[in-house]
C-alpha cells in the first residue's frame, strides 16, 4: 500500500512538472513607463502574443532602471528611450545589438499663465534659459529615466545648472512621467514630457504645451536583446523573435495604427 502511494506521488509530481513545462513560454520586457501609460504596448502586444503564444511580461519604469535591471538579468528584452545608453549597453556587453522601433518627440509643458514668457516658441534651449533667468517653477523626474537624461542634455546646452536650484525653483520629483505631471500641474511648473504621456495624461487643467518642433526634442526608442552570454537564463530565442517581430513589418504597422483622440503617438523607423 505504502508503495502504491509513493508511486502515485511520484507520479503526480511528475505530471506537475510536465504540465509546468507544457506552459506557454514568456518574456520580460524592460520598458520605458511612456510604452505602457500611453497604452501602447496594451495595443500592439496581443497581436504579438496571438501570432506566436508568446506572453510578454512588462516592466515598466524609467529608462535608467530598465537598463540596470537588464544588467541584473532581470528581463530578456530592453525597450528604451536613450540612444547613448542604448549604445553603452551593448558596448560594454549587456546587449546583442540594439535597433531602431519608433519615434517621436518630447514637448515642454508648462503653466497658462507662462511666466517665462516661452509660448508658441520652437526653440528649447532659448525656452529653459528664459526659465532659469525667470527662476520660474520647473518640474523634472530627476529618475534616470530617459525623458530626465534628455532633459539634462538641453539644460546643459542652455549652459544652466538646475541642480544648483534644485528646491527653490527647480524641484526634483523622483517618479514617473504622470505623477512629475500632476506636480507641475499643482504647483503651476513648466515641465519635459513625451508627447505620448501628456497626450494620454488626463489632468491638464492648468497646463498646455508652449515649447514644440526643436529637433532637439526628437525622441527615439530603441529594442535590445539582453545578451544570453551575460545572463544564460535568458530566453534568447523568444526575446529574438519579439524583436524580429517589432522591427518586422507586422510590428511597424501595430505601431503606426495606434492613435489616442484621433493623433498617432508613435512613428515606426526600424531599418
Amino acid at each position: 500500500m505504502i508503495r502504491n502511494i509513493v508511486q502515485a506521488s511520484l507520479i503526480a509530481v511528475g505530471l506537475t512538472a510536465t504540465a509546468a513545462s507544457a506552459e506557454a513560454p514568456f518574456i520580460v520586457v524592460q520598458s520605458t513607463t511612456s510604452t505602457q501609460n500611453s497604452g501602447l504596448l496594451d495595443y500592439i502586444l496581443p497581436g504579438f502574443e496571438a501570432e506566436t503564444g508568446i506572453d510578454v511580461r512588462v516592466v515598466a519604469v524609467g529608462t535608467g532602471q530598465a537598463i540596470r535591471n537588464a544588467i541584473n538579468g532581470d528581463g530578456d528584452v530592453l525597450l528604451v528611450h536613450s540612444k547613448p545608453a542604448e549604445e553603452k549597453f551593448v558596448a560594454d556587453g549587456w546587449g546583442v545589438q540594439r535597433f531602431d522601433v519608433m519615434y517621436n518627440d518630447f514637448v515642454l509643458v508648462g503653466p497658462k499663465s507662462d511666466p517665462a514668457q516661452v509660448k508658441g516658441g520652437t526653440d528649447i534651449v532659448a525656452a529653459l534659459t528664459a526659465v532659469a533667468e525667470a527662476e520660474a517653477p520647473f518640474a523634472s523626474r530627476g529618475d534616470d529615466s530617459g525623458t530626465h537624461k534628455a532633459e539634462m542634455r538641453l539644460w546643459d546646452a542652455a549652459a544652466a545648472d538646475p541642480i544648483a536650484a534644485s528646491g527653490t525653483w527647480y524641484r526634483e520629483t523622483g517618479s514617473g512621467m504622470g505623477a512629475t505631471l500632476n506636480v507641475a500641474n499643482g504647483m503651476g511648473a513648466y515641465v519635459l514630457t513625451d508627447r505620448a504621456t501628456w497626450q494620454s495624461f488626463g489632468n491638464k487643467d492648468n497646463l498646455e504645451v508652449l515649447v514644440e518642433g526643436d529637433p532637439r526634442l526628437f525622441n527615439q526608442y530603441g529594442v535590445i536583446l539582453v545578451n544570453a552570454e551575460k545572463h544564460p537564463h535568458v530566453r534568447a530565442a523568444a526575446g529574438q523573435r519579439f524583436i524580429d517581430w517589432l522591427i518586422g513589418p507586422h510590428g511597424q504597422e501595430a505601431i503606426a495604427s495606434y492613435t489616442l483622440d484621433g493623433q498617432q503617438l508613435f512613428f515606426p523607423n526600424s531599418e
